[in-house]
């Protein structure tokens, strides 16, 4: 069997991008059983409540939802269990650092196949307050009407 090349997403979680400002990102590889990856091969994850914590210099996925593979035994997973993120040992100092100083939270981004291996990819990320919200959505807009007004002027409609 050929060996798997490329990415391949799983699960993404748009709304940390809205509720979050990202300051930095890191790609981490997740202690699973077997049945889990056979459930996110047929790509049945959750990252909505997911958030990662260091615990005695380790880093844990939680609130990762991986439901049940349909076909396992009873040596099926729970769906919501804690899992392991494998990361190197200077960026889990690092992430200790920033997320004791300054009170940035560690949110799971996606979760993709890269290789046949499943990885996460961790944002170190502040959370947004309600106007800073509102001002990305504006911007966005703005944004956006600009692009409509430069394409109907280009198409010669200057109205």
């Amino acid at each position: 069997m050929p060996k798997e090349q490329g990415r391949k997403a799983i699960a993404t979680n748009r709304k940390a991008r809205h509720d979050y400002s990202i300051v930095d990102t890191y790609e981490c590889g997740v202690v699973l059983m077997g049945t889990e990856v056979k459930s996110l091969r047929a790509g049945r994850a959750s990252l909505v409540d997911a958030f990662a914590t260091v615990d005695d210099g380790e880093v844990w996925l939680r609130g990762l939802h991986i439901t049940e593979y349909e076909m396992g035994t009873w040596t099926n997973h729970e769906p919501r269990r804690n899992r392991k993120l494998l990361l190197h040992k200077s960026e889990i100092l690092k992430l200790i650092g920033k997320t004791k100083e300054s009170g940035l939270s560690l949110v799971p981004l996606s979760m993709y196949f890269k290789d046949g291996k499943v990885k996460v990819e961790l944002a170190l990320a502040k959370g947004k307050k309600a106007y800073d919200k509102r001002q990305t959505l504006a911007k966005r807009d703005a944004e956006r009407e600009t692009v409509r007004a430069m394409g109907r002027w280009a198409k010669g409609r200057r109205d």
